[in-house]
């Protein structure tokens, strides 16, 4: 089933995103019609909008020294409803962007406690493994006979081979000749 794979937290992000937009929408009628909206909230910052917009145009057209007039009442009422508006959707979309980065942070220092685990898994292993060499070299050395009784049983194995080799001059060796 593909629904493991697909990505839901991004789903819901752009839903979350869908939503703040007719939220917006709510938020700019409240500041039309609240006088502590429109006198608090939404003139301020378009006024500062419009005087920093109007300076900047005069600027460029070179222009230096004009007074700005603020916005009428009406009109910086509506350009501060559109900037609370935008604002919020602005918003909503940033804190949708910090929670999948936090969510991918999450994903990332799990996979790598993962990794971290198996590698010290293999490490304790590795670790096993040699220490169970280490005990069956011993048992190895401890079944093996002594140096000195190796050599003698080399010397006999050589005189046993030899022996076979030459059936008939060993056999003379060890009897006595018989006269007729």
């Amino acid at each position: 089933m593909v629904v493991g794979a697909f990505p839901m937290a991004k789903l819901l992000y752009l839903g979350i995103r869908q939503v703040s937009k007719p939220l917006a929408n709510r938020i700019k009628e409240a500041a039309r019609r609240s006088e502590f909206f429109k006198t608090y909230i939404c003139l301020p910052p378009a006024q500062l909008y419009h005087w920093v917009e109007m300076r900047t145009k005069m600027r460029i057209m070179g222009f230096r020294g004009t007074v700005i007039k603020p916005l009428n009442e009406e009109a910086a009422a509506e350009l501060g409803a559109e900037l609370l508006g935008e604002a919020t959707i602005f918003i909503v979309g940033g804190g949708c962007l910090v929670l999948e980065y936090w969510r991918h942070q999450a994903q990332q220092r799990h996979k790598e406690e993962e990794q971290r685990a198996a590698w010290n898994a293999l490490r304790d292993e590795v670790g096993n493994l040699a220490l169970a060499l280490e005990a069956l070299q011993a048992q190895v050395q401890a079944a093996a006979p002594p140096q000195g009784a190796l050599e003698e049983l080399r010397a006999e194995l050589q005189e046993m081979r030899t022996q076979l080799c030459n059936p008939g001059q060993s056999a003379s060796q060890t009897e006595p000749v018989s006269k007729k």
